[in-house]
């Protein structure tokens, strides 16, 4: 294993930034607290340019190299999620309903490391563009810090990210050119009827049997409209309806979430939802309305800097432990808009096999991040060279 023995040395460093991130978790835009510490940690390091309130909390930093050379962006995330945590662990979440269950705090340590050990040796050309970006994880703040300008506000002409992956072998780099995660997409289904007595249907227009119905029916679209080649899910993960065992509810309501990789396939289950939930409200004789989200577009990577990335993987880890035809997951990333405005590639890099990503006891592996922040300095070294 090749990690660059300047970033190996301040290893230590790195996991007491990791573990107080992880103690403070933020949601959405709201990563104020977190972006205060990452600027603070910047100024220490002596990058040249600090950027503040992008997408609300969002931090750009630019280290300049030695001379003209690329400009290469390089991207954390740094939101937590709405949820209590597990581990037991003495750096735990101090914050009850919030917790860093998907690495993002991971993330953020790993880019830090780079920005450290970049600003120190200057051993390159160009500038290197350090991204921290809240709400990955909600609205998409990456979609918001590119809608702000940054890509072309900072030069950047290449774009790269990493992400933990729990069901890989520590410092296992997977990735594949072209699609890599899925877009998604939200439903929501309100059904409304007549409510009443319960002793008394007759007098009442139950929405429950048009919900069932509903839910029935939707699996259909994967089953029975999907080409058999193209990937789509079509997941109802949520259903509401009544209050009391006597009470014909007067609403119903269902939710969930859609996933595919091609603009037709998000276009055909948008139709057919909305095609279904008109038939069945009107078999069942309830008004329907259907409320249907679309949200981030699928993840994109770019062949070249595939390619690119798996050269300084390669040298990190070794040619066994970098994988560059991973199949396409269903899991979807708001790093996509940042592939949409330029030409770059997703990383997963494994942790070690342990509890899920979006799981109560997850928790960074700590011994990754010099693996990352390797990752990063060499991409821009490498890249970057002098002379």
């Amino acid at each position: 294993m090749a990690v660059i023995n300047r970033i190996a040395g301040f290893a230590d460093e790195m996991t007491g930034w990791r573990r107080h991130l992880h103690m403070h978790p933020e949601l959405g835009l709201e990563c104020h607290e977190t972006a205060r510490f990452v600027v603070e940690k910047l100024r220490e390091f002596g990058v040249d340019e600090i950027h503040e309130g992008i997408a609300e909390s969002g931090v750009v930093a630019v280290i300049e190299g030695r001379g003209d050379g690329p400009v290469t962006g390089l991207r954390a995330d740094m939101d937590a999620l709405p949820m209590d945590e597990a581990t037991g662990a003495e750096w735990a979440s101090k914050v009850p309903g919030r917790m860093h269950a998907c690495g993002h705090d991971g993330h953020t340590t790993m880019l830090l490391g780079a920005a450290k050990y970049l600003a120190e040796s200057r051993n390159f050309t160009g500038r290197a563009i350090l991204i921290f970006q809240p709400a990955e994880e909600t609205i998409g703040g990456g979609r918001l810090m590119v809608e702000a300008g940054i890509m072309d506000r900072f030069g950047v002409e290449e774009v790269y990210a990493l992400h933990t992956d729990p069901f890989g072998g520590l410092g296992e780099f997977r990735t594949t050119a072209g699609p890599i995660m899925a877009a998604v997409d939200d439903f929501e289904i309100h059904l409304t009827g007549t409510g009443g007595h319960a002793a008394y249907p007759d007098a009442c227009v139950d929405p429950l049997p048009a919900a069932a119905a509903t839910l029935q029916a939707l699996q259909t679209i994967v089953s029975r409209n999907r080409p058999p080649l193209e990937a789509l899910v079509v997941s109802v993960t949520q259903i509401h309806g009544g209050s009391a065992m006597n009470i014909v509810p007067e609403k119903a309501y269902l939710a969930g979430t859609v996933r595919s990789f091609s603009p037709a396939m998000r276009d055909l289950a948008e139709r057919r939802i909305g095609e279904i939930v008109t038939a069945q409200a009107e078999v069942y004789g309830v008004a329907g309305r259907l409320e249907y989200h679309r949200n981030y577009p699928p993840t994109v990577n770019h062949a070249g800097q595939v390619d690119k990335g798996a050269v300084i993987a390669r040298e990190i880890m070794g040619a066994d432990n970098v994988l560059t035809a991973l199949p396409p997951e269903m899991g979807a990333e708001d790093f996509s808009y940042m592939l949409e405005a330029r030409p770059g590639a997703f990383f997963f890099l494994g942790q070690g096999v342990g509890p899920s990503a979006h799981h109560p006891e997850f928790d960074f592996n700590d011994e990754v991040a010099p693996i990352g922040a390797s990752f990063f300095a060499r991409l821009i070294e490498r890249h970057h060279s002098v002379g």
